[in-house]
């Protein structure tokens, strides 16, 4: 049986199964996401990055980069165990093991990698600046710029995600994927987390809200947010 170091910390209860290393913040909440709609067995473990679990040489074991989440998989390609970090290429992966909620021809799948690129590379880091600045840099950083600035930029990627969603149900079309997947816990953490609604006018983007709404009503969504939740941050 392999036995990562990871387990040293974590262990696994069944390490037969997927184990998730993550908290229920908005890139953690997408592979439990992932993990809840394709019904794969798995077991959460959460680490806690407050405390900064996150940096521990046994986490670190498999995200070398100290960011949740991580997964391993003793289920892994050719019969192997594997463990990955970086929350879009954890999506790709337990879409390709799954064959599900992701374009199989290639314009469909072309369409699918730009979109996730663009959570990861402007959503998450741009919507994550202004949260850090309206919520935590308030005692820190008394000047209004990188408010500002990181609020335009925010209301700019809104404004891209509601010309792309209006006639669409869902990023790709009418299909729920691993875009929608990727990209609502940011939308959402916007009003649930960082309280911004007014600040930001949010209402002005109605095809983004709409199909917000429509994510966030699945009962995997429902559950995802409170795994890999402290005790304090759940939402139940």
């Amino acid at each position: 049986m392999h036995n990562p170091p990871i387990f040293r910390r974590w262990p696994a209860r069944n390490p037969n199964v997927i184990q998730l290393y993550s908290m229920n913040t908005p890139n953690g909440i997408k592979v439990a996401l992932a993990l809840e709609e394709m019904h794969l067995a798995y077991e959460p473990h959460t680490i806690n990055i407050l405390e900064g679990h996150q940096h521990t040489p046994e986490f670190m074991s498999i995200s070398p980069n100290g960011k949740i989440p991580a997964l391993y998989d003793p289920d892994g390609p050719d019969d192997h165990p594997i463990s990955l970090m970086e929350s879009a290429a954890i999506l790709l992966y337990l879409s390709r093991k799954t064959g599900e909620y992701a374009p199989l021809d290639g314009a469909g799948r072309s369409a699918c990698e730009q979109w996730l690129f663009f959570q990861m590379g402007h959503i998450g880091p741009m919507f994550g600046q202004f949260g850090h600045f309206y919520v935590y840099a308030k005692d820190k950083c008394d000047h209004p710029y990188p408010t500002d600035r990181y609020a335009k930029e925010t209301r700019r990627l809104l404004g891209v995600l509601e010309h792309h969603l209006a006639g669409r149900h869902y990023m790709l079309g009418e299909s729920y994927s691993i875009v929608d997947m990727s990209i609502c816990p940011w939308v959402e953490c916007l009003s649930s987390f960082y309280k911004a609604e007014d600040f930001l006018r949010l209402g002005d983007f109605i095809a983004v809200n709409d199909w917000l709404a429509r994510c966030t009503e699945r009962p995997a969504y429902i559950k995802a947010r409170d795994v890999c939740a402290l005790p304090e941050t759940s939402s139940t």
